[in-house]
């Protein structure tokens, strides 16, 4: 049994950072994933990496912007979120790979609750 909880939401003006923080607690896992969906719209993949800290993939909409990372001493993976826009507002939720596409949210499992980032034009 594995529980992901997210961490590090909250209001921001645009422009602005906010690190997310994706705190896993049971068994070893090979892959998690961030994703974000915002009101009205699919779930959106945003980044993932593997639980050694590579390879790491981001969704073209973020490179450059934000960064995926592994935290071995916090057993977390953390997405720093730098040049923040309105369109990235979203409830972000992070969850575990099963393998496959990692652009999928399908090919995921053990979805957290999801942490709310807003912000602010």
């Amino acid at each position: 049994q594995v529980q992901l909880v997210e961490s590090g939401g909250g209001l921001v003006q645009a422009g602005g950072s906010l690190r997310l923080s994706c705190t896993a607690s049971g068994r070893a896992v090979r892959s998690v994933g961030w994703f974000r969906q915002a009101p009205g719209k699919e779930r959106e993949f945003v980044a993932q990496i593997h639980w050694s800290g590579s390879p790491a993939y981001h969704a073209n909409s973020v490179k450059g912007r934000f960064a995926i990372s592994k935290d071995n001493a916090e057993n977390s993976v953390s997405l720093q979120m730098n040049s923040l826009k309105p369109e990235d507002t979203a409830v972000y939720s992070c969850a575990i790979s099963s393998g496959g596409d990692v652009y999928a949210a399908t090919n995921y499992w053990g979805w957290g609750k999801g942490t709310l980032v807003t912000v602010s034009s």
